[in-house]
């Protein structure tokens, strides 16, 4: 099917989306690491608007946003659906995507960077509420699609993989297993897959990376 490059980031769970899809799929790719803090003139060809990770390159095209990278790679590349069949099932995942970014993700960084304790307090509160959302759907299934990875899986790789290290580099305890049990098995269903595995970023790297960011940003307890 041609030529495919993703422009990523090795840390970003958004990048990452992009690659477990591929590596599902199959499909061939190679990945060029970004620097955001000095954006190559490759990225700024690709992504003139946002200049952000991730972009998939596929014969010379550019597509950007990681949700909609993922409907074109399920679109464009058969043989394991990300995505329902029906146009009911296909709509409630792109539902659950958009919830996922808007509201989960959103409310999870905010109790990393707010640096007041009150004010932590109410974003923490907020992020159970839309994770206690997101395990009610997900209830006492495999995976969001049923026994089977699928789209809504891949955008909430996050949850699988960076809470437990968010938690060691700020002290900040939000997924665990007394709260969010269904969660919590998920994570584990789905970082047994291969294909997933093989796309987490290294944990010493991370850590050291993410105590970093959070050490600068100088809270205040």
């Amino acid at each position: 099917m041609g030529e495919v490059q993703v422009l990523g980031s090795w840390g970003s769970p958004y990048s990452r989306r992009v690659e477990m899809a591929l590596k599902l799929k199959g499909v061939e790719y190679e990945f060029i690491e970004q620097d955001l803090a000095n954006k190559s003139p490759l990225l700024l060809k690709y992504n003139p608007i946002h200049q952000k990770v991730p972009v998939l390159v596929h014969n010379g095209q550019a597509i950007a946003e990681s949700v909609v990278i993922l409907e074109y790679i399920d679109e464009t590349w058969k043989g394991y659906p990300l995505l329902p069949q029906d146009p009911y099932g296909r709509a409630r995942a792109r539902f659950w995507a958009k919830f996922i970014d808007d509201k989960c993700y959103t409310a999870i960084w905010q109790t990393v960077w707010i640096k007041e304790r009150k004010e932590r307090e109410k974003a923490i509160e907020e992020a159970s509420h839309h994770l206690k959302t997101l395990e009610n759907e997900l209830r006492d299934n495999k995976f969001f699609g049923g026994e089977t990875i699928g789209l809504v899986d891949i955008v909430s790789n996050f949850f699988s993989f960076w809470p437990d290290i968010v938690q060691e580099a700020a002290g900040v305890e939000i997924v665990t297993e007394e709260r969010f049990p269904f969660l919590c098995k998920w994570k584990i269903e789905f970082t047994s897959c291969s294909a997933i595995k093989e796309n987490l970023p290294d944990r010493d790297k991370l850590l050291a990376y993410l105590k970093a960011q959070f050490t600068r940003s100088a809270w205040k307890y």
